[in-house]
């Protein structure tokens, strides 16, 4: 049960803009849930319908907005090509000192010192 103190304490959070945003949020999606989870789902025409509407909605925004999407899409492509670049000019550097680090310990001697060897 809540006291007084955490009411007053919990109104006076309420005030922040924060708290009530996470509230709209929670009552949205309780809202969301009951009607989807009771209506929605039960009837295959309303399912049916929602995905049609759905599907007409977001063609149409696709159309409305398609050269911003193809600069994003063609700037996020460049983006990637870059990132390999980038990988794989660091791969080849850690190859050729890999390479090298195995040179130099290749020349190196690779005997122990023994008992009879002056150290």
């Amino acid at each position: 049960m809540m006291n007084a103190e955490m009411m007053k304490q919990g109104a006076g959070m309420m005030g922040h803009p924060v708290a009530k945003g996470a509230m709209m949020a929670a009552t949205g999606y309780a809202a969301t849930r009951a009607v989807v989870g009771h209506g929605l789902l039960r009837s295959p025409l309303l399912l049916l319908a929602g995905g049609i509407a759905g599907g007409i909605a977001v063609g149409y925004l696709l159309h409305k907005h398609e050269k911003e999407i193809v600069l994003a899409v063609s700037k996020a492509i460049g983006m990637g090509k870059d990132f390999v670049m980038q990988q794989r000019e660091n791969l080849d550097d850690l190859v050729a000192e890999a390479k090298e680090t195995e040179a130099q310990g290749a020349g190196a001697p690779t005997e122990p010192a023994g008992p009879d060897t002056p150290a």
